[in-house]
């Protein structure tokens, strides 16, 4: 199960944003706006963390702490914007695991979570950090990109393939970073060229039809925080010439206007492609992919994350159990099945199996049934590359290239590292074949 976090407080857009807050840290959240509302809970298994308010409607958050209806919790943290000094000593003396004030800004949020999120993944040894629930090497050499990164103000490039969790490594980037503006994520490739400059770099009034009012873009409301460009390679190449100048410039200019605003605005871009395939290609300018890789963090498919997938699925049948009050299970030799799917769509599509598998449970056993189209047989692994006795050396060089890039949909950062070479490596192996070719 995951670990656990209720949150007591009668403001209501508290609770919202630190339930959202928790949830993307991997926590399980659950709110009540008042004691009577608490009370609800005390079915539940021990809390992790419990978050208190001082004031509430109906009595005072202190008391609740000797409530026998409020199910036990390792820690207590009472949190007010309505601070006293006879408040402050009272709650020392109780056992509050501390004592924060309103507004509680995002780092001492972060670090409460850290601190619950320790203790529970000691307890219960589940390898979870930054909301991202893995064992693999892969992870971990991701989480750790994640603590180096952060603090700095580079610019993050994050590649892998649809459904890998991109957004979560951004968020967890931002979270990490101290900066105090707001996190603001925009796709790229989900909204229309006409609409996109206005949406990014804002516009003034009468700047085209429809625009009625003056519109601060996402650049000016990140403004202090940190803007997730995803699917950064499908963007018009016109803006990407004006995203460059912003960038160079620390400076925004709105459609239709003449004003340059400065902004302080950390950039996270994401790409399901090849970046570098991509500029080939010529769908993203060379000077702006270098601008936006000061750090890469690449993340790996589902299939190259051995257990994980097993550990994964366990979590989000926890997840669905604490939600729904159940205590569901998969059925045996779910391992096996779970090993044999390729899971093109990754954790998204893990994600979404296991809720349809649960949903499907009348007897509270969960029996897996991915894709079948999409099933992999051990015999029929599209990952393995086969060699005949008698090939050269170029020829197996050849083979291994083509078949690692095909398995990784041309994705060179990726097969890279799967070879163990650099991607520049890659590159030169690539043209010397195409040389080679257009010899023979």
């Amino acid at each position: 199960m995951p670990a656990s976090l209720l949150i007591v407080d009668d403001d209501r857009d508290f609770t919202a944003s630190a339930a959202d807050f928790a949830r993307l840290r991997g926590f399980q959240p659950y709110v009540a706006h008042s004691l009577e509302q608490s009370r609800q809970f005390s079915h539940l298994p021990p809390l992790d963390l419990l978050l208190l308010d001082l004031e509430l409607p109906d009595g005072n958050g202190m008391d609740l702490l000797d409530d026998p209806a409020l199910p036990e919790h390792d820690h207590a943290v009472i949190v007010t914007g309505q601070p006293s000094v006879e408040s402050a000593i009272q709650a020392v003396s109780r056992p509050v695991y501390d004592y924060l004030l309103k507004p509680l800004c995002p780092e001492q949020f972060d670090a409460l979570l850290s601190q619950a999120a320790s203790a529970y993944a000691r307890a219960h040894d589940m390898p979870v950090r930054f909301g991202m629930v893995g064992r693999c090497e892969s992870m971990r050499l991701v989480t750790d990109d994640i603590e180096r990164v952060a603090p700095s103000d580079a610019s993050v490039l994050i590649t892998g393939e649809s459904g890998t969790g991109k957004e979560l490594v951004a968020r967890a980037v931002h979270q990490r970073s101290g900066r105090p503006g707001a996190f603001i994520a925009v796709n790229a490739g989900a909204i229309s060229p006409e609409l996109l400059a206005s949406h990014l770099f804002g516009h003034e009034r009468g700047s085209f039809t429809g625009a009625n009012a003056r519109h601060a873009g996402y650049f000016e409301q990140a403004h202090g925080g940190t803007l997730f460009l995803d699917e950064i390679t499908e963007m018009p190449l016109a803006l990407q010439v004006y995203l460059l100048r912003v960038l160079e410039t620390g400076t925004v200019t709105r459609v239709g206007g003449s004003e340059s605003i400065p902004v302080d605005v950390r950039i996270v871009a994401a790409t399901n492609r090849d970046p570098l395939g991509s500029v080939d290609a010529g769908t993203l300018r060379e000077d702006l992919y270098y601008r936006l890789a000061d750090f890469t963090i690449a993340m790996p498919s589902l299939r190259e994350r051995g257990e994980d997938v097993q550990l994964l699925a366990q979590h989000f049948l926890d997840l669905l159990n604490v939600r729904h009050a159940t205590n569901k299970r998969f059925a045996d030799g779910t391992d096996r099945t779970l090993r044999r799917h390729a899971w093109p769509g990754n954790v998204r599509e893990l994600r979404s199996a296991v809720q349809r598998a649960f949903l499907a449970s009348d007897d509270g056993i969960l029996r897996m049934r991915p894709n079948a189209r999409r099933m992999r047989a051990n015999d029929a692994d599209p990952g393995a590359v086969t060699f005949t006795v008698g090939m050269t050396y170029a020829e197996i060089e050849h083979e291994m290239l083509s078949r690692t890039l095909a398995y990784f949909d041309n994705d060179r950062t990726r097969t890279a590292r799967a070879l163990g070479v650099s991607v520049r490596t890659i590159h030169n192996q690539l043209a010397r074949l195409r040389t080679r070719d257009a010899e023979a």
